[in-house]
């Protein structure tokens, strides 16, 4: 993409009411634009980075066996009368009457409706297990949205289901996905710590929330420092096998949410190993047994002949969440650093010299090159002034910087930039290009 014909309508400063560097440099950055309280147009270079964290959770959850399908935005609200949860749910529901008075909702989740579908279609035990997702935008009337993308009253969620004949069932299909969540945050640069949480107004009694450790984050966290020092299980793993020894690594050691915080048992822990940090919730995932399959007469016929209510548990990630998390583990004073597996362009282009003819055909060959080889390349062929460019490219944070000048060329060679480290090496173009053209996004 030639910055000339693209749209990114960077700001030199971020508005006043924008208070972490998150929403600042998302902003700055001209990823996205706010249109309401809490609710925000995805520019380009935002939409890029939002469809690659899509596609990754996507890639991890079809992995671990859950099969995609989409729900629309807009519920009935008898369906929620049927769960119990349309009064109790509070004023964060977005409720709509259509023109035929008929009571509709801006789904917040989608336990009911996922419910609802399952009923219509599985009948027996020998269906089981199952685990459908979709990532859809999602709607909650937060009293005081603020922060971004980290706290918006619209926001793009990946929502899974799962189904199961009973509670050991159930169980295998929570680690299934307490496994892949591990996976698909590593992927993005990310160590999300698994921390004992609150069920909330979903229900149930086994649940986990998934936090990225950052100095902005929302909420006080406790943990052993080892959960941060964990890789992640890998894609390796015997996804229908026994993944409790998996699990059990991780839960064995303290880990808990603010909420759920036990001080004495923390004390339990050798001083050495504690951590008390902030974090971001990133993901959270329930395991509900039948609070909606019962009420909602989700039943399946099971081995002996008779009808049960099925086990469910429901999975999220906060899908537009995680730029804003990825930001605040990952900038610097200069801008966002953007991890290789996420970032909106894999390589920036920089012309010191537009329309001198020999950086001209080196800038040329390097986008041609680069693009044929599969990398997303965002060329800066505007007769900007260098430092201006240097300061786009570092603020929107792609991970490396080709640098195209009149010196380098007349010597035989570019510069090359790496942004989260900010090493700078000289070497001949086909050098530069070759080393690019082989590396990897995570």
């Amino acid at each position: 993409m030639r910055l000339s014909r693209y749209f990114l309508p960077v700001l030199k400063e971020a508005p006043s009411d924008a208070q972490i560097a998150s929403h600042q440099l998302m902003l700055r950055a001209g990823m996205i634009r706010q249109e309401a309280a809490g609710i925000y147009a995805w520019l380009p270079l935002g939409l890029r980075v939002l469809n690659r964290i899509e596609q990754i959770v996507r890639e991890e959850m079809d992995r671990a066996g859950a099969i995609e399908l989409l729900m629309p935005t807009l519920q009935l609200a008898d369906l929620w009368r049927e769960s119990g949860r349309y009064d109790a749910y509070g004023p964060e529901m977005l409720r709509i009457t259509d023109r035929h008075e008929r009571e509709l909702l801006y789904g917040p989740t989608n336990e009911e409706m996922i419910t609802e579908i399952f009923r219509g279609s599985v009948k027996s035990y020998k269906d089981l297990p199952k685990n459908l997702y979709h990532v859809q935008w999602k709607f909650r009337d937060e009293r005081r949205p603020r922060f971004g993308v980290m706290r918006g009253r619209e926001f793009l969620m990946k929502d899974a289901y799962s189904f199961d004949l009973d509670a050991d069932g159930a169980r295998k299909s929570y680690n299934r996905m307490f496994v892949a969540y591990l996976n698909l945050f590593s992927r993005m640069g990310l160590k999300a710590v698994p921390m004992r949480a609150d069920t909330g107004p979903i229900g149930g009694d086994l649940s986990h929330e998934f936090i990225v450790l950052a100095e902005t984050g929302e909420s006080a966290v406790f943990c052993h420092k080892d959960l941060v020092e964990m890789d992640a299980p890998g894609p390796d793993v015997d996804w229908y096998g026994d993944l409790q020894a998996l699990v059990d690594q991780r839960t064995a050691l303290y880990a808990a949410t603010e909420e759920m915080h036990d001080e004495a048992a923390f004390s339990a822990v050798p001083e050495g190993d504690r951590l008390s940090a902030r974090g971001i919730e990133v993901g959270h995932i329930f395991s509900f047994g039948t609070k909606y399959s019962e009420p909602m007469r989700a039943l399946v016929t099971g081995p002996d002949g008779k009808d049960v209510p099925v086990q469910m548990g429901s999975y999220g990630v906060g899908v537009s969440r995680l730029l804003g998390a990825i930001i605040e583990a990952s900038h610097d004073d200069a801008g966002i650093i953007w991890p290789e597996s996420v970032a909106p362009f894999d390589v920036g282009i920089i012309n010191m010299r537009q329309g001198d003819a020999a950086c001209d055909a080196a800038c040329e060959a390097a986008y041609k090159a680069l693009t044929a080889a599969g990398k997303t390349v965002l060329y800066d062929d505007t007769d900007a002034r260098g430092g201006a460019k240097f300061a786009t490219m570092d603020l929107i944070g792609l991970p490396w910087q080709m640098i195209i000048g009149p010196k380098g060329i007349a010597e035989g060679v570019v510069e090359i930039k790496n942004r989260a480290t900010g090493e700078r090496s000289t070497a001949s173009l086909d050098s530069v290009l070759a080393g690019l053209i082989q590396s990897k996004a995570g």
